[in-house]
């Protein structure tokens, strides 16, 4: 089959470009769409090196550093992508790539890492923490995400079958678009991990800073606690983490992976405050064996077995984080190294192509047999 795929913007190589990646390799022949492609030379390996098919975003003015600007004109961009020299369009999609059109007689199937989430249950507090919940701009923005909202439903009708990332995505997407998904957890690569049996005296939080993963909250409850918390990570809330941070808090800012990863495994505990769609970095400390502290929603519960590689709190405050981290050093000299890095297991890059190459097998044998 002549086979396509859609992604929605290529700018870095991170969770969701893992996902990608492991679909290009299983369809090494695809052509490969995105709305605008602006990887660099040297980090191009994870798609093949291929040549990207790009909308007219690509030559939109300052693009390359504010393309989320240009989210009103990003449905018509997807809209005008040309799939009808394909029998099998794959998209990958957190906002709009799952809105490509197809035609009768073409097979669209569609890994939604999330229905896009400003336009649906998180729009509020997107509002809020952009300061447009109120005035004329607020009002201008409810109608744009109003719009996308409306033109994301219709999108989804386009899909001809879902697979997601995590139960709770799948019923995310039940609720947004009457749909059921197929749940397909996204590859980790654990063999970049190896377990230390002999851990160190600090706690580590990794994530890219901005509000809802609450770095800031990880920052304040340990600065309260006075235990040795080490935090990687940049972005808009730096500054902000950076204020709520005392002597035993060391912020080390951006780090690349080798750093990340010696961090990962010598830490005593990993520690995990957003409400997440999967959460990959939970299952690479897992990886490591070191154990993790986790709010108790999002993907989080899929990967984490409670008691065995973790402990959950119940709250996004100071003192639901410090409940947690109390239950943790209650229980920490239980966990197993071992057990925990059994459990990451069950979310291997092998495991991931198995799952997913007979997902659309089986899809294409029905569409064909019906065809």
């Amino acid at each position: 089959m002549r086979v396509a795929v859609v992604y929605d913007w290529l700018t870095v190589y991170a969770g969701a470009e893992r996902v990608l990646e492991q679909i290009l390799r299983l369809y090494p022949e695809a052509d490969l769409f995105s709305l605008i492609d602006f990887l660099p030379e040297d980090r191009r390996g994870f798609i093949l090196n291929k040549n990207v098919r790009t909308s007219f975003l690509q030559r939109m003015p300052w693009v390359r550093k504010k393309y989320r600007n240009y989210l009103p004109l990003m449905p018509p961009a997807v809209e005008r992508f040309d799939f009808s020299a394909y029998d099998l369009v794959i998209s990958a999609s957190h906002a709009v790539a799952k809105g490509a059109r197809t035609a009768p007689g073409q097979l669209h199937l569609c890994y939604c890492f999330t229905p896009m989430r400003y336009a649906w249950d998180l729009q509020y507090q997107y509002l809020r923490e952009s300061n447009l919940d109120r005035g004329v701009r607020g009002a201008a923005a409810r109608m744009l995400l109003r719009y996308l909202r409306n033109w994301d439903r219709a999108g989804s009708a386009r899909v001809d079958h879902f697979v997601t990332l995590s139960r709770y995505i799948a019923e995310r997407i039940r609720n947004a678009y009457g749909r059921e998904a197929t749940v397909i957890y996204p590859p980790v690569d654990l063999d970049r991990f190896k377990v230390r049996e002999k851990k160190e005296d600090f706690f580590l939080a990794a994530s890219r800073m901005v509000p809802y993963k609450k770095m800031d909250l990880i920052a304040e409850a340990f600065s309260e606690m006075g235990l040795p918390l080490v935090v990687i990570g940049d972005g808009p809330d730096f500054e902000k983490v950076k204020r709520k941070a005392r002597k035993n808090v060391v912020i080390l800012g951006y780090q690349d992976d080798d750093v990340l990863r010696d961090r990962l495994e010598r830490a005593r505990g990993f520690v995990f405050a957003a409400e997440e769609d999967f959460g990959i970095l939970p299952v690479e400390a897992q990886a490591c064996g070191t154990p993790v502290i986790a709010f108790g929603r999002g993907g989080a519960t899929e990967t984490i077995v409670e008691n065995q590689t973790g402990v959950f709190f119940q709250s996004q405050t100071v003192g639901g984080l410090t409940s947690g981290i109390n239950e943790f050093l209650e229980k920490e000299d239980s966990f197993d190294p071992w057990i925990i890095r059994k459990n990451a297991e069950r979310f291997n890059r092998d495991r991931f192509i198995a799952e997913f190459k007979q997902f659309v097998d089986s899809k294409v044998e029905a569409f064909l047999k019906n065809r």
